[in-house]
């Protein structure tokens, strides 16, 4: 059976974030994920983790300036210094919250910046962040994010994303592949899994083009939940969806997806 993680940045959004754990919880959820903690003390968030009894299985590092636009700080030529600053507030909250992965989101290449400088700016600060994650034994993740909602991000395919993580060499550094964003700007989705499989650290899901729930748009998710089975995906599928009405309302495709499945997935 496939184990889903309600991504409570974009679900359950009726509630204050703290809320939101609870929440997940009262809808059938054991684990969430979500982009950023950093309004709220690691106590607070790791109070209302536990509170609700679910994992907090995955969020992301500290992205830069997001209310002016940027999209993580990776890839960002000069940054470096921030960079490191936010790989020790990360693991702070990580460490409260018992998260084995953190997601270091790439960036968009600045205006002027050379591509290749980029490149060499984002191995670097993801060995410096593997390194330093490695003892606490949490992942780092890489993800390719299409460039029709993000313009000019770093990566935008899995072989972006595959040929960084194999730059950069460290065994805790593994590709966040989010269906999604793969099928805006690959398709092939089940060609991709099959091909990084051994790379990958996380998956996310949700409908396209709309990015509502699961069973809208034009991915067959059936088809895909039994694909990770046959190939030996343990991990969480990250629901990183926007619900189209309220987040309770369109649940149903959970448990049609679950009772469609063989029981043995």
């Amino acid at each position: 059976m496939p184990k889903f993680a309600a991504n409570l940045s974009m679900m359950f959004t009726e509630v204050p974030f703290l809320d939101r754990f609870a929440a997940a919880a009262d809808a059938g959820f054991k684990a969430v994920e979500f982009l950023f903690p950093y309004d709220y003390s690691p106590e607070d968030v790791a109070r209302r983790a536990g509170a609700a009894c679910v994992q907090v299985i995955l969020f992301n590092m500290p992205p830069g300036n997001w209310d002016s636009g940027e999209r993580g700080i990776t890839c960002i030529p000069g940054r470096e210094k921030e960079f490191r600053a936010g790989v020790e507030r990360a693991l702070i909250y990580a460490i409260a919250l018992g998260t084995q992965r953190l997601h270091s989101m790439a960036g968009i290449i600045p205006k002027g910046v050379n591509p290749l400088d980029c490149r060499q700016t984002m191995i670097g600060n993801l060995q410096y962040a593997a390194e330093k994650l490695a003892p606490h034994n949490i992942t780092l993740l890489l993800e390719a994010i299409n460039t029709r909602d993000m313009p000019g991000f770093a990566l935008s395919t899995q072989k972006d994303s595959f040929s960084v993580c194999e730059a950069a060499n460290a065994p805790n550094i593994k590709m966040q592949m989010d269906l999604y964003h793969m099928q805006v700007m690959e398709g092939d989705l089940a060609t991709k899994l099959k091909h990084y499989a051994p790379h990958c650290g996380h998956i996310q899901i949700a409908g396209c083009p709309e990015r509502n729930e699961p069973d809208t748009g034009e991915i067959r998710y059936e088809y895909v939940f039994r694909l990770l089975d046959e190939l030996g995906y343990e991990g969480w599928l990250g629901c990183e969806y926007r619900p189209a009405g309220r987040t309770t309302d369109g649940l149903s495709w959970m448990h049609s997806f679950r009772k469609s499945l063989p029981a043995s997935l």
